[in-house]
């Protein structure tokens, strides 16, 4: 009897693995797991951004110290960058999502008038701190992209497999709802990348001043 009993056992969790993976299931695990690798790298890539901030701004400071508003909106923007909580569970709140998103957006601009105002200074254009952070800068913004079609991409799979038939009624019985991604507005204001043209000869302004935000052997300063 017990042995009938256990090879019945084993027939149903061969049928429920079945079904279980003819109903979409496997498919929702993977998908979801391919969301969080991509969001990860999303994140990593804000990050790396924003960390590079407080240098650039040190450094346009010591050539352009009385352009004061560009620099109170790069600091307010990373700001409000860093007072959200930047973490995986992001993409499972729809309303923190966008706020994340949003503010990204609003450093994204911030930081392009911050490069524009170089346009004016042709040794702080000259300046090879200035010019590596820059580079810096943009290669960041290029791999945010990559990370963010990723994402998109990612999103897009996993969205489709849970609205779909039949794999939508197991996405309801394990309790998987569909996942926040960019949106054309979205789009529209971060997918061009902050970039200014160094080769273009700019009208003289005015000397240096001393900088004092960082040492004499080029080191980048901790912050701002």
């Amino acid at each position: 009897m017990f042995k009938w009993l256990n090879a019945f056992k084993w027939m149903a969790a061969g049928w429920m693995a079945l079904v279980l993976s003819g109903c979409g299931y496997n498919t929702l695990q993977t998908t979801d797991e391919d969301i969080k690798a991509t969001w990860a790298e999303v994140l990593n890539q804000y990050q790396r951004r924003a960390d590079l901030v407080p240098n650039l701004v040190n450094v346009v400071k010591g050539y352009a110290a009385h352009e004061k508003d560009v620099f109170i909106s790069v600091t307010e923007a990373r700001a409000r960058v860093g007072a959200i909580q930047a973490t995986p569970e992001l993409i499972n709140d729809e309303a923190a999502f966008q706020k994340f998103i949003a503010a990204q957006g609003e450093l994204t601009g911030a930081i392009s008038r911050l490069l524009l105002v170089a346009e004016n200074y042709p040794q702080l254009k000259a300046d090879g701190l200035f010019r590596d952070l820059q580079a810096q800068l943009e290669g960041t913004e290029n791999r945010i992209t990559v990370a963010r079609n990723r994402y998109i991409a990612a999103v897009k799979t996993y969205n489709v497999t849970v609205r779909s038939f039949p794999s939508n009624l197991t996405a309801m019985l394990f309790g998987y709802k569909t996942k926040p991604s960019f949106t054309v507005e979205n789009e529209a204001a971060i997918a061009v990348p902050p970039k200014v043209d160094f080769g273009t000869p700019a009208a003289p302004g005015p000397a240096p001043a001393p900088a004092g935000d960082s040492d004499a052997s080029g080191k980048l300063s901790p912050g701002y």
